[in-house]
């Protein structure tokens, strides 16, 4: 029998099979509960009125009304946390969910282990985030940040590098940072975000819509160029070389999270030393504690995302707990603070 303080899911697929193997894997918690299924967006709307679920797993491609125009519906009328579930094919559409306001996007689990558990973990996170809140937090944004003209042109970066690790609720927050930097940013940006394999691609895709900078999967070889944000494919390590390049590993052995934050981010310490500056953000877990640690011992700055504005305040309050953030920034905040870092604002 399930306690009366169960997670109550809804969950929205239009494959009975689907739902089915949603259902089981969830309700092998003993602190989830099931409420009811939908098979399209209209349906989900009808149910999340009626059931009242602390949380929503949604399909994005489904007949009569599709997953987007559902999440948005869902997010103006009853907010609740809505977790996007697509197979690969719908990767990109899926990340354009973050921007309706869902809160984290998976691939659809199969019976491995490590998917039951990373689908019951991120509706654990995600059933106790405050929806209203957060989108209130996520809506207070500044302009885009003047550049100084001497900048403007681009360039060397002088010896400069902004690393940003990031988790769960990393890829609005993402968004909405590069979407305010200018062309003329020019200092190069790395991302570590933790995201399942087959899905950078998408994700960088979407990043490309939003902000002047050109976003790319990072490449074995690749040499760090200005106004270029380099994001780390999903099934390699990172590191980056005292050259600026880009040296992509095999996932090590026993490695709990990928791609790893902690790897990436102790290359850029090494590397650049007093140039390096490290954002930690939203994100379960203790990926990028340690690498924000060698950043702050090599000389270079450590910021990390505020609670208020993090999905999740996790990888980034142990980082404060630690003593190894200089810096603790509200999301509205860290366009400008990256400029100032930077030497370009």
């Amino acid at each position: 029998m399930k306690p009366q303080h169960a997670i109550r899911v809804l969950i929205v697929d239009d494959s009975g099979l689907v739902r089915d193997m949603i259902r089981d894997i969830l309700e092998s918690d003993p602190g989830i509960v099931v409420v009811g299924e939908a098979t399209n967006g209209m349906e989900a709307i009808a149910k999340v009125t009626t059931l009242q679920p602390d949380i929503v797993t949604m399909d994005i491609e489904m007949p009569v009304m599709g997953g987007l125009e559902a999440i948005e519906r869902i997010i103006a009328e009853n907010p609740v946390p809505i977790l996007v579930v697509t197979a690969l094919t719908g990767v990109r559409t899926a990340f354009a969910a973050v921007s309706k306001g869902a809160l984290d996007v998976i691939e659809k689990p199969d019976i491995s282990l490590e998917n039951v558990r990373n689908l019951i973990k991120k509706i654990r996170l995600l059933a106790k985030v405050d929806v209203a809140a957060h989108l209130q937090t996520m809506r207070k944004q500044s302009g885009p940040v003047a550049v100084k003209e001497s900048a403007s042109q681009g360039g060397q970066s002088s010896g400069r590098i902004v690393a940003i690790a990031a988790s769960t609720g990393g890829p609005q927050a993402i968004y909405r940072i590069l979407a305010q930097l200018p062309a003329g940013f020019s200092v190069p940006i790395i991302i570590t975000q933790h995201i399942a394999e087959g899905f950078t691609q998408g994700m960088v895709d979407w990043l490309n819509m939003g902000t002047p900078l050109k976003v790319v999967v990072a490449g074995h070889g690749d040499v760090l160029a200005p106004g270029h944000v380099y994001v780390n494919p999903a099934e390699h390590s990172m590191r980056i070389t005292e050259q600026g390049m880009i040296i992509l590993g095999s996932r090590e052995a026993g490695q709990v999270y990928h791609p790893s934050c902690n790897v990436m981010l102790a290359s850029v310490a090494s590397a650049y030393r007093k140039g390096a500056i490290g954002l930690i953000m939203s994100g379960m877990g203790d990926d990028g504690v340690a690498g924000m640690q060698a950043i702050k011992a090599a000389g270079g700055v450590t910021l990390a995302q505020d609670a208020k504005s993090s999905v999740v305040y996790g990888m980034n309050r142990l980082g404060v707990e630690r003593g190894h953030i200089g810096k603790v920034v509200a999301l509205a905040d860290i366009p400008a603070e990256l400029m100032r870092r930077a030497g370009i604002a």
